[in-house]
Order: C-alpha cells, then sequence, then structure tokens
C-alpha cells in the first residue's frame, strides 16, 4: 500500500466505486487490472456488485477496509 492509504485513499464514506478509483494512478490500491481480478477470485480483495451487464462496481465501505487492512 501507498503511504497515504491510511486516509482510505480518497474513497467516499459509503456508496459504490468503480475500477478506475480503487487502482493506482486514481486510486489506493497499487496493482494492475490483471492483479485485482485474480485476487477477487480468489477471495483476496473484495467481490464485485454487478450493476449492470458492462458495469461492474465495489462496496467503498469494503474499499476502504481492505486500505485499512494493507493488504
Amino acid at each position: 500500500m501507498r503511504a497515504d492509504a491510511g486516509n482510505g485513499g480518497g474513497l467516499p464514506e459509503g456508496g459504490l466505486v468503480r475500477l478506475s478509483n480503487i487502482l493506482a494512478p486514481n486510486g489506493p490500491i497499487p496493482v494492475g487490472k490483471s492483479t485485482w481480478w485474480e485476487g477477487v477470485r480468489t477471495g483476496r480483495y473484495p467481490k464485485p456488485v454487478k450493476l449492470g451487464p458492462r458495469i461492474t462496481a465495489w462496496r467503498a465501505e469494503d474499499i476502504r477496509a481492505l486500505v485499512e487492512r494493507g493488504t
């Protein structure tokens, strides 16, 4: 995790966030998409919420917990 990840990386308190706001350079998690999706598949990262056939998001509180955990 980045040094500034302790503040939640600028994530909202609640609601849903898209992958572009989770992964670096815009988000607090410094991994690529392939690594992220492998982590979702294995349970290392939170499961997404499908909003439509091509729209995936994550609960902001799940991502905040991940950042605070330092994983």
